[in-house]
């Protein structure tokens, strides 16, 4: 037991199972042995180091195991009180146990509180329910894998852990068992990754990619594990899982174990680093998810659609078609979907609609995610609009250019009103907001209620434009309405904001408003933003529809 102190005997109340040391404080065990945690404290002792004894223990992660013989997830981290002074296990890589005739078990069945060995071997071939491999005693003769073997370590005749012992399902003799092996047990707690040896990857790449994985978790960085994975193991490698990863470190340790070949893990790291070295962005650093719309010249109900994204300054078409009216919005959920691929891991999505000047009410901020989620696009993820006719001007470009260059150095911007019953001429408009400087207008009426006064505003480079698609109808008529109160709760609401953070601080108005009592009554409900930053989209493409075939 001298080279071997770190198997560990764990008691939660009347259950007695056995674990392995894998780190100074944590403790690898079944989680049905400590099922009665609640109600019962979990002690661990080290028969090889009689002085460490009785250790209190609380359970760090839990596999999600839920109580029954067949149920996945029946592992759990126990994090010691303290830290004991042992060596902790060592691990083979896997699928080294097939390639072995004996595997050994510490256990402690009843009688034995100081333990004992059983001997058995794991049979070739598949995992029983992608979760077990199969164990067979040896012989008819000797200790059985009786309870109080749960949770031992299953180790190769060197001492090297290739699983651990979860069931025993043999019935009197208990000459068969289960163990989890340890690419399964990566599964359940990705931190185990580290401490694995694996066989076709360089130990050197392998703690460059954990001390990166480290570092990104001290430092909050903040980054999706999914679109790392998907740009690590690029257009041909495997989907990602269902469901996604629910951690970076969970991420990294399916780019190990799961995907065949070194250069994943090399890709996945190098990404990481670049993302952990990359200077701070800059509030407006979004990355676009275009939707282009405009009037096919097929007919009065065919437009064109254009779906891309925006990836390191460079446009990716993802699809585009002609289609009737009608079929926009779905062809929209899945297109709009597949853009997020093309998206470089942890950039900020902004969904752009360029849109007809006659399509900028339309309400593309509530049209659902998908077929089977609901939630409103624009509650999802940040969703402006821009005016088709001047995202096609390069006069207009230019001068928005301009205009941001002044707004970046801006902590916030003020919102020049343009209210009901002022009676101001569509040139007297344009005027003022030339005069001031304009950087958000905020409107208390849509667009198809005084076209000539919203045009004054499109038609000048005001960055961004706000209003109500349901606000007042009748713009020249005297006193207060609900276009007024939308604008006094929004010049409220945004005072102080910067403009280039806008596109998500009206998502979090939507989704306020999607969540209150009466939806339908709350100010934003139907608020439109149009936000255009010429840098966001460089090098528009030529006209969807060419005269020329």
């Amino acid at each position: 037991m001298s080279g071997a102190a770190w198997h560990a005997r764990v008691e939660c109340g009347s259950e007695v199972g056995a674990g392995f040391l894998v780190s100074g404080r944590h403790v690898l065990t079944c989680a049905h042995v400590v099922r009665r945690r609640e109600v019962a404290p979990v002690v661990v002792s080290f028969p090889g180091r009689r002085e460490l004894t009785g250790i209190p223990a609380t359970v760090a992660v839990h596999g999600g195991w839920r109580g029954g013989a067949t149920d996945p997830g029946d592992l759990a981290v126990l994090e010691l009180d303290h830290e004991v002074p042992l060596v902790p296990a060592q691990f083979a890589s896997p699928g080294v146990d097939q390639d072995h005739c004996e595997l050994i078990a510490y256990g402690f069945p009843k009688g034995y509180d100081e333990g004992m060995l059983a001997s058995y071997r794991a049979l070739p071939g598949p995992l029983i329910s992608d979760e077990w491999a199969q164990l067979e005693a040896l012989t008819a003769h000797g200790q059985p894998l009786a309870p109080g073997f749960s949770g031992a370590a299953a180790t190769l005749a060197d001492g090297r852990v290739v699983g651990m012992v979860s069931t025993i399902a043999g019935g009197r003799d208990m000459r068969v068992g289960r163990m989890l092996p340890t690419q399964v047990l990566v599964r359940y707690w990705p931190e185990l990754c580290e401490l694995i040896p694996a066989s076709d990857h360089r130990p050197e790449a392998v703690r460059r990619l954990y001390a990166l994985v480290r570092r990104a978790v001290a430092e909050g960085l903040d980054c999706a594990p999914d679109r790392l994975f998907v740009d690590a193991v690029g257009p041909f490698g495997p989907p990602l899982p269902e469901g996604g990863f629910a951690s970076l470190g969970a991420a990294a340790g399916y780019v190990q174990w799961e995907v065949p070949g070194t250069e994943a893990v090399t890709r996945f790291a190098d990404r990481l680093r670049e993302l952990l070295d990359a200077p701070p962005a800059r509030p407006a650093a979004w990355s676009p998810i275009l939707v282009e719309i405009e009037h096919s010249g097929a007919g009065a109900d065919q437009v064109t659609v254009e779906v891309s994204a925006y990836r390191d300054g460079h446009r990716r078409r993802v699809d585009a078609t002609r289609l009737s009216r009608t079929d926009v919005r779905e062809y929209v959920q899945r297109r709009v979907d597949e853009a997020f691929d093309q998206l470089a891991p942890g950039a900020e999505e902004l969904v752009t609609f360029v849109l007809p000047r006659e399509w900028l009410n339309e309400p593309v901020a509530h049209w659902e995610c998908g077929p089977e989620d609901s939630t409103p696009l624009g509650c999802a993820h940040p969703l402006v609009v821009v005016d088709r006719s001047r995202y096609r001007s390069g006069r207009l470009r230019h001068q928005l250019a301009k205009k941001w260059q002044k707004l970046d150095a801006r902590t916030a911007a003020r919102l020049h009103r343009v209210d009901c019953g002022d009676r101001e001429r569509p040139p007297s408009l344009r005027k003022r907001l030339r005069d001031n400087d304009a950087d958000l207008a905020g409107f208390s009426y849509p667009p198809t209620a005084a076209r000539p006064h919203f045009e004054a505003g499109l038609n000048t480079p005001v960055p961004v434009l706000l209003w109500t698609r349901t606000g007042c109808t009748d713009p020249a008529h005297e006193g207060p309405c609900s276009g007024t109160a939308f604008l006094d709760e929004l010049t409220a609401t945004i005072t102080g904001v910067p403009p280039a953070e806008l596109p998500r601080r009206v998502m979090e108005l939507r989704e306020t408003a999607d969540a209150d009592d009466d939806p339908d009554g709350h100010w934003a409900k139907d608020v439109q933003l149009l936000w255009d930053d010429p840098r966001c989209f460089p090098q528009p493409a030529a006209s969807l529809h060419s005269p020329v075939r």
